[in-house]
């Protein structure tokens, strides 16, 4: 699913629910190279997918075995027992930042959180990481493999109170790199 961060107009945020059940929130900009954006708006080959699909070449795993690849990292990646802790006080400070000793400038912290991460988001964000640790060559979590995809997985599941909603966008970068500064990895 896509989103326009411009226009809102006739739209509606998804409920909270909703937003959770989707792995990723990724950003992605316009290109600011001129040749590319001719490209992107000329080149016939960007306006039908399914034909722009079939020109790449072969994959290195055949697509029906995908999803037992996907398994195989989920159970063959472990995850040390303190790194599991590190995961849970990441958790816990993305639902109480206030009693995690997180701060940040110009906000009430203790009036910011409506919802944090639901337990189907910090899954979620332990599955990337574990690909992460995959495609890095190791069958083990380090905390780095968690950080690399925390704003990504986590961001979107964090609920501010209709005070700071508005300024989601902005707020929770910042949020998600004050837990990460204040949670010690192991």
């Amino acid at each position: 699913a896509d989103r326009n961060r411009l226009e809102r107009e006739e739209t509606f945020e998804l409920p909270a629910a909703a937003r959770d059940r989707f792995f990723m929130e990724i950003n992605i900009d316009a290109p600011d190279d001129r040749e590319l954006q001719k490209d992107l708006m000329f080149n016939q080959r960007f306006h039908d997918v399914d034909a722009l699909i079939a020109q790449l070449p072969p994959g290195i795993v055949p697509y029906a075995e995908l999803n037992q690849l996907a398994e195989a990292i989920q159970v063959h990646v472990r995850a040390e027992p303190a790194l599991q802790d590190y995961a849970v006080n990441l958790w816990r400070a993305l639902r109480n930042p206030v009693q995690s000793g997180i701060e940040l400038e110009d906000v009430d912290i203790a009036r910011l959180v409506a919802g944090g991460a639901s337990p189907r988001g910090m899954a979620m964000m332990m599955r990337a990481a574990r690909c992460r640790a995959w495609l890095e060559g190791r069958d083990y979590l380090a905390p780095d493999d968690i950080r690399s995809v925390f704003h990504e997985t986590v961001a979107h599941r964090i609920f501010f109170t209709p005070a700071y909603e508005l300024r989601h966008d902005e707020i929770a970068p910042r949020l998600l790199d004050a837990v990460l500064d204040n949670i010690s990895a192991p």
